[in-house]
C-alpha cells in the first residue's frame, strides 16, 4: 500500500469516525445538536461518502471536493469553539433557535467540546489532503 494510499484511508477514517460520534452525542446520548453543530454535519457527513468512495477506488480526485467541505467545516467549528470559549465572542451572533450554540454538553479536560472534536477532525482530513501528491501521469500512486 502506498503512501497516498495510506493517507486516503486514514482521512476516511476520521470522517467516518466524526460522523458516528456525531450520531452517538445525538441519537445515544440525546444530545440536541445546535444550529453551527447542524452545518458542521452538513459538511462532515458527505465526506465520509465521498473519502469512502474515494478509498476503495483509490481515486486521488475527491481531493478536489474535500478540500473545500474541510475548509468551511474547519472554519465554522473554529467559531463555534471560540464562541464557546472565548468570553464576549458569542455576542457576535447569538443562536436564537433552539440550543444556544455555546452550551457545553462535554467539556473534558477543560477544553475539549464537541466543537473542539469536529475542528480535530477537520484540521486532520485538510492535512492528510495537503499531504497526499496526486500521481503524475501514467503513474500509480
Amino acid at each position: 500500500m502506498s503512501r497516498n494510499q495510506l493517507l486516503l484511508y486514514f482521512a476516511w477514517f476520521v470522517s467516518l469516525t466524526a460522523t458516528l460520534g456525531s450520531l452517538y452525542f445525538s441519537e445515544i446520548r440525546g444530545f440536541i445538536p445546535c444550529e453551527l453543530c447542524w452545518y458542521q454535519r452538513i459538511l462532515m457527513y458527505p465526506l465520509t461518502l465521498i473519502l469512502g468512495i474515494g478509498t476503495f477506488q483509490n481515486d486521488w480526485s475527491v481531493k478536489k471536493y474535500v478540500l473545500p467541505l474541510a475548509s468551511i467545516g474547519w472554519f465554522i467549528s473554529l467559531f463555534h469553539y471560540l464562541e464557546q470559549k472565548v468570553p464576549g465572542f458569542a455576542e457576535i451572533k447569538p443562536c436564537v433557535n433552539g440550543v444556544p450554540c455555546t452550551t457545553e454538553y462535554i467539556n473534558w479536560g477543560g477544553f475539549i467540546t464537541i466543537p473542539f472534536l469536529a475542528f480535530t477532525a477537520f484540521s486532520l482530513i485538510i492535512f492528510m489532503m495537503l499531504l497526499a501528491r496526486l500521481p503524475k501521469t501514467g503513474q500509480k500512486s
